[in-house]
């Protein structure tokens, strides 16, 4: 099977919680899963929670991976190894999944957007670039998709300026910029500050800018995918795969849900299930789902047990020791249940799949070998991934 041309990343900021998503607990008892139910899906025997009823219904679409393990318990050191694959330490800032397949795929990217797009804000526990450096940096786009028109940094154009008036404008604050430097340092930050404007001008007034213009997609689109962020975002991410982007992350925070966290679920689901539903329906109707992988979790999951005492008042705290995974497309197998938890989601009871498994079969899906040489221009001699076993990826959900 070819390579996955592009991958979707849509990471759970926080830490959702694998028991009001992909792993139910229904007879677990009102302490594990708070008196909520689990729902049949359109595969034979294949549950998720009730709160997920869109995606119950293309589940064939997607498979999850209910053993998901390491041993970090907080945010930063958590999302460092559930992004590169390492622990922190060693002297190394080491780079995320999605600045390592963006540069391996560069070469064979012709667009004029970067080849890696964060929808709407970076995620800000480490530099995902390492030392990869800024030429790795992602176009993060800051604004509000679900705006009548989402931009980049989410600046709307006044009404009826041209493309000659803009030009003009763009020229009147080259004339005002009178500043100039006075040592060689400066000459050459400066030159550096030109290059990057004249580069996002240059997209600014190109057709890469439609990508982002969501007001060419009907309105029965946008409701489709749901017109709050979550929905808009995906939708943005689905125009980003057609426009061929190579890596694309889509944060979504707000799984943090340390108090009164099944209020805090109920709507964050709600806008997830309906927005991820759309997306890869869409995809796989568009014929795209094939080439391009989708992935989502968060760092770690939640507390099995539920904390009703105050101050927590019905809430999860962090648990890596078991939580929950979705991947879709790029020569993954739908409607597939790698591993299993306990009855409690504790602990995985078959299968346990490490933090370096996983992004190992999503490297292996993109064409980059996990154990081979991770390029970069300051000569480190590194590999992809740590060395480790093959015998721990995803293969038998292999297309």
């Amino acid at each position: 099977m070819k390579p996955a041309k592009c991958v979707v990343e849509i990471w759970q900021w926080g830490g959702a919680s694998h028991l009001e998503g992909f792993d139910p607990k229904p007879d677990a008892g009102r302490d594990y899963n708070g008196g909520l139910k689990a729902i049949p899906t359109n595969v034979p025997g294949m549950e998720i929670h009730e709160w997920w009823p869109e995606l119950a219904k293309c589940a064939d679409l997607y498979s999850v991976i209910r053993s998901m393990t390491h041993t970090e318990f907080g945010h930063e050191t958590a999302t460092y190894l559930m992004q590169t694959g390492r622990l922190p330490g060693g002297g190394e800032v080491c780079p995320a999944i999605g600045a390592v397949i963006a540069e391996a795929k560069r070469k064979d990217y012709a667009g004029d957007l970067p080849p890696y797009v964060i929808l709407t804000r970076a995620k800000g526990r480490f530099s995902e670039v390492g030392f990869l450096g800024d030429a790795a940096a992602p176009l993060v786009t800051g604004g509000r998709p679900n705006a009548p028109r989402f931009t980049v940094d989410g600046i709307v154009p006044p009404a009826g300026v041209s493309a000659e008036a803009a030009a003009a404008r763009f020229d009147l604050l080259r004339q005002l910029d009178a500043w100039a430097p006075a040592d060689a340092g400066n000459v050459a930050r400066a030159a550096a500050f030109d290059a990057a404007g004249k580069e996002a001008r240059r997209i600014a007034e190109g057709d890469a800018a439609q990508v982002f213009d969501l007001s060419r997609e009907t309105e029965e689109t946008r409701l489709r995918y749901g017109r709050n962020e979550i929905g808009q975002s995906l939708l943005a991410a689905r125009r980003l795969v057609e426009y061929g982007v190579p890596y694309v992350t889509v944060n979504v925070p707000g799984w943090d849900s340390h108090k009164r966290h099944f209020e805090t679920m109920k709507r964050r689901t709600a806008d997830m299930d309906r927005g991820l539903a759309a997306f890869l329906t869409d995809l796989k109707a568009k014929g795209l789902l094939d080439s391009t992988v989708v992935w989502m979790s968060g760092e770690f999951g939640r507390t099995p047990k539920v904390g009703w005492e105050a101050p927590w008042n019905g809430g999860r705290g962090h648990f890596a020791r078991c939580f929950s995974a979705l991947v879709a497309g790029g020569g993954f197998k739908g409607g597939c249940v790698v591993g299993a938890s306990d009855e409690t989601g504790s602990l995985p009871a078959k299968r346990p799949v490490a933090p370096q498994d996983f992004l190992g079969s999503i490297y292996e899906r993109a064409g980059i070998d996990p154990d081979g040489p991770l390029a970069n221009t300051r000569g480190k001699k590194m590999t992809v991934l740590p060395p480790q076993s093959r015998e721990g990826r995803l293969r038998e959900i292999y297309a």
